[in-house]
């Protein structure tokens, strides 16, 4: 199968029958073999019904009902479970995706051999509230991941089906997935400027607060990829790095001392009278227990059943 396109949707009746005919005049019209996937997650109008009914009319449409709204994450991983597709596109049920970006999306991934494409909607339909805290979330996970994007939110992406079957999308983590992809091997990240459309029916369901949780996710996400098979290597090196300097402040504090009483005849202040003996003892204390963090968490690293988990490029006669 060519491609598999994953719709996450909540509460998107009204858009559903014009999307769904969109995507199937778009590729008829290039004659590629597909399936969609509408994921409903949890809506609380008849969306699943019109799924239903859609599902009847075009065998190609494929329908899953989540038991409630566990959110796009969810979702979107459900889909990424079943698609086979040997390209897979993910994009937004509230018609401000284009599936007239398909077959470029496509092409991308086959002929350009990318791993991954986002969609970057340069020119966007959103009030001044919305794009200004999106450029600001952007410019800060460009800044953390490495990964040189415009538009990491962008529903509208293009993915080879090993990315998606190799990552796994949880809690808010979809805002992540080419930093996840990245962190697994897949550094061929493409962009492409898309068609940002206003949206037709009902109003957005995402508030500021996603901002404020994107950028939590984004310290866990730069945290799991980077040292989850490697705790020691995080909390070990802060540790030290907290009990040298709490050592060399304490040393530098008995040599003065040593220096004055003996060389210079001055008694002075004893050393548990200065602060700065206090603030050595704390980050002693910390190192010591930043240390041991990373030492137990490499045990329970090493004894885990997904100790030895990693991504297998090729085979060959196996």
């Amino acid at each position: 199968m060519d491609i598999s396109v994953i719709v996450p949707l909540k509460d998107e009746a009204e858009s559903l029958p014009e999307l769904c005919a969109w995507i199937a005049k778009v590729m008829n019209a290039h004659n590629y073999s597909y399936e969609v996937f509408l994921i409903d997650d949890g809506s609380k109008d008849n969306s699943w019904e019109v799924i239903q009914q859609l599902a009847l009319e075009n065998t190609c449409l494929k329908g899953i009902s989540l038991n409630r709204n566990y959110g796009k994450s969810a979702a979107l991983n459900t889909g990424f479970q079943h698609a086979v597709g040997k390209v897979v596109i993910t994009m937004d049920a509230d018609l401000q995706d284009s599936p007239e970006e398909i077959p470029e999306l496509y092409r991308l991934i086959v002929e350009e051999k990318f791993d991954l494409i986002s969609g970057w909607k340069k020119e966007r339909h959103d009030p001044i509230t919305k794009t200004i805290p999106t450029k600001l979330f952007n410019y800060m996970t460009r800044l953390f991941s490495g990964i040189r994007l415009h538009d990491f939110n962008c529903g509208l992406k293009a993915y080879r089906l090993k990315v998606v079957k190799s990552i796994e999308v949880y809690g808010e983590m979809h805002r992540y997935i080419p930093v996840m992809a990245k962190w697994a091997g897949f550094g061929r990240i493409g962009e492409k400027v898309v068609k940002h459309q206003a949206r037709k029916y009902g109003k957005t369901k995402f508030g500021l607060e996603r901002f404020v949780y994107g950028f939590l996710d984004l310290l866990s996400i730069t945290f799991v990829t980077r040292f989850r098979k490697r705790p020691m290597h995080f909390f070990g090196t802060l540790g030290i790095l907290f009990f040298l300097l709490g050592f060399g402040l304490t040393a530098w504090l008995a040599y003065e001392k040593f220096h004055n009483v003996f060389y210079s005849g001055i008694k002075g202040r004893e050393i548990t009278d200065k602060p700065i003996f206090y603030l050595a003892l704390v980050a002693m204390l910390m190192g010591s227990q930043l240390f041991l963090a990373g030492f137990l968490g490499e045990m329970i690293t090493t004894n885990s059943h997904r100790a030895n988990e990693y991504v297998i490029a090729d085979k060959v006669n196996v």
